[in-house]
């Protein structure tokens, strides 16, 4: 059962540094909540990183929506567009929030569930060799600092770790799977992120 953050919380590990332990995956400094939405990966290879954006209901925030969506928890009563998301099984590794404050819901060592059909120079099933990273936004709304600024620390640390993941495999959802997806979007500043890296 997901219990709601307290606001007393929310971005309080924005001092954390991060690092990975990479035997176990896990990002140390992030929440952990475990979705059952991930497997085994086909082989070691960890070679892509994907950033995409969500928040339920579409430009809300903080309403722990995301949370229980990944844990198969979210009651698709609450709000008419969760009919339209009823069913589905999706997950991310990461989920940062708009506060800073960061989400690990798979092991960076199992396959999570973000990609769905992609390809990535011309290779399909990205999420066999990803890494998926939610940012909480919207493609119409800018990013907050305290996101980029998350964002940027944890990519370091990634970069470290899966060494063949590098600064060329950084890519936006919309490009592994164009005309089905739009995520991080036009406010998402690329510029800003891959330059602070």
């Amino acid at each position: 059962m997901i219990l709601p953050a307290s606001p007393l919380l929310a971005g309080f590990n924005l001092s954390v540094s991060f690092s990975i332990d990479q035997p176990s995956g896990r990002l140390i400094g992030a929440d952990w909540i475990a979705s059952p939405n991930c497997n085994e990966r086909p082989s070691d290879e960890i070679s892509l990183l994907v950033i995409h954006n969500i928040s339920l209901p579409p430009g809300q925030f903080n309403t722990q929506a995301v949370e229980r969506f990944f844990c198969n928890e979210l009651d698709c009563s609450e709000h008419p567009y969760y009919q339209q998301i009823e069913g589905l099984e999706v997950s991310a590794h990461l989920l940062i929030e708009r506060t800073g404050r960061v989400v690990q819901f798979v092991p960076f060592n199992k396959r999570a569930w973000h990609a769905g059909q992609s390809s990535f120079d011309g290779r399909e099933q990205c999420n066999d060799f990803s890494i998926g990273i939610e940012l909480e936004g919207s493609d119409d709304q800018p990013f907050t600092d305290q996101q980029y600024d998350q964002l940027v620390q944890i990519t370091e640390q990634l970069l470290t770790h899966y060494p063949l993941i590098t600064p060329h495999r950084i890519t936006g959802h919309s490009d592994i799977a164009p005309g089905r997806k739009t995520d991080p979007g036009p406010c998402f500043d690329w510029g800003r992120y891959l330059n602070a890296l």
